[in-house]
């Protein structure tokens, strides 16, 4: 018998698990035909850490054995609303001048966060930089941005799961789901 958690809301699931292996599968298909072969992946820290790690293993089996680097930027802090100023946390380590390199994130939502990283990379001599983003809330855009690979377009809810958060909370659901209101008591 499992023991309920007090306190502990009701998540619907939006985007299965198999869903989701599904398209991280096509998207490195893609990716590997379409990318060279000396294109560095850079992970956009935090939420995009299962997302990545499911896409750096599909596009190995893809045959495209890139390497990776990661970036911790923030804009949200523990708020649901992107502050809308961006701030590097971690940065990455490789070089990027003359490479192209693929920005790899969870969602693309306002752009901000995307387009600071892109323009950084570019700044820093980057060939080309792709970006890719297992979600995109086209909607929400606030920046002139829009990915060059995405998994699934979602609507105006607020989705945890898979890496996603809600105040650092649920990013180990193995799905992408919406955390239902509670009733009142």
């Amino acid at each position: 018998m499992t023991a309920q958690i007090p306190d502990r809301p009701h998540v619907s699931i939006r985007f299965s698990a198999a869903e989701i292996a599904s398209r991280v599968d096509e998207m490195a298909a893609d990716l590997a035909v379409k990318l060279p072969a000396d294109t560095l992946v850079v992970s956009v820290l935090k939420g995009s850490f299962v997302f990545a790690a499911d896409l750096i293993r599909a596009l190995s089996r893809a045959g495209a054995n890139w390497s990776m680097d990661f970036v911790t930027l923030s804009s949200y802090g523990t708020g649901t609303q992107t502050t809308g100023n961006v701030r590097i946390v971690r940065d990455i380590v490789d070089d990027v001048r003359g490479r192209d390199v693929l920005l790899v994130d969870d969602i693309l939502e306002s752009g901000l966060t995307l387009s600071f990283a892109k323009n950084l990379m570019k700044e820093r001599g980057a060939h080309r930089v792709w970006i890719c983003t297992l979600l995109d809330k086209p909607h929400k855009r606030r920046a002139p941005l829009e990915a060059d690979f995405t998994g699934f377009r979602a609507g105006d809810e607020f989705l945890v799961g898979y890496g996603l958060d809600w105040a650092h909370r649920f990013r180990g659901l193995p799905y992408i789901g919406v955390v239902e209101k509670q009733p009142a008591e």
